[in-house]
């Protein structure tokens, strides 16, 4: 077990503020890369809770047209921040791309800021609830640290001065903005249904009501979605504590592993970063790029 606990022993010997970029990448990569991709998939929908962020979302038509690219795209741009960093290369490339893709539209400072406040908090929340072990403080930190940079360099303003602050500011900002709008349902109903679809059809209604189970009581309100029965929260989150116990038992990765190195549906030969984004929009920048030639 001993051998179990050798990444965690390297974070802990980091600065959260000066190596963030590699605590997220050990972090992300060796220890939680199963966690790390469910915990993101969460934080992604539990953005569509406030009504201007899902209905800015429906408006563009990706969910409902291209519901799978739309998550695979965003998939791969944070994960090949989360390994590469956001300095250089990869890493680099997938934070202009997203700069690129966000500059299409208009989006208020404070719904920027709250889905990079879901990036830091859902992954804690998640490892800390069912993972292996949970967060040490410098990979609390470090996650904080890391996408409050990407935050700065993608032009947000006015992201708190501590992982306190803005864990604080997420918060109240939920109390305020989620509620029922007929836009969050559409696009949590295209992201459902989204997830049922990797699974055989017979196991469609076990997939959405256990999606149902793993929402809380702000989401269920705010999509219209059905509550589960009382005991389905409790027993699904003993079944993913089991396999967080399972796998500590296991000897440590000595590979990295992101979303990246997944199959990819939307991409099963690969992919150019400066081609991800939404179809028509990708198609205009390179009918541009064509025309200039």
């Amino acid at each position: 077990m001993a051998g179990r606990f050798e990444i965690l022993r390297r974070i802990e010997q980091l600065d959260p503020v000066c190596d963030h970029q590699r605590i997220v990448h050990l972090s992300f990569g060796y220890e939680f890369p199963w966690d790390s991709i469910r915990a993101l998939e969460i934080a992604l929908y539990r953005t569509y809770c406030v009504p201007s962020i899902s209905a800015l979302l429906d408006r563009t038509g990706e969910f409902r047209q291209n519901t799978q690219r739309r998550y695979d795209d965003t998939s791969i741009l944070v994960a090949e921040m989360c390994e590469w960093g956001y300095e250089s290369g990869r890493g680099k490339d997938a934070l202009e791309r997203m700069n690129w893709a966000h500059a299409h539209f208009r989006i208020a400072n404070d719904d920027f800021l709250y889905v990079l406040s879901t990036f830091i908090f859902e992954p804690v929340r998640w490892i800390d609830a069912v993972g292996w072990r949970p967060t040490c403080l410098n990979e609390r930190l470090g996650y904080y640290y890391f996408w409050r940079a990407i935050g700065t360099r993608m032009g947000i303003v006015d992201i708190p001065a501590s992982y306190e602050a803005f864990e604080a500011w997420s918060r109240d900002y939920e109390r305020r903005q989620f509620r029922f709008a007929d836009t969050n349902h559409r696009i949590a109903v295209s992201t459902r249904d989204l997830f049922a679809s990797w699974f055989p059809r017979i196991a469609t209604p076990l997939v959405r009501y256990s999606i149902y189970a793993m929402l809380d009581e702000a989401m269920i309100s705010s999509f219209g979605f059905p509550k589960p029965l009382p005991l389905t929260r409790p027993l699904l989150r003993s079944a993913l504590r089991l396999r967080g116990r399972a796998v500590r038992w296991l000897p440590p990765r000595r590979t990295a592993h992101f979303f990246t190195d997944n199959h990819n549906r939307t991409h099963p030969d690969g992919y150019e970063i400066s081609r991800l984004g939404p179809p028509k929009l990708v198609a205009a920048d390179e009918k541009r790029a064509k025309g200039s030639i």
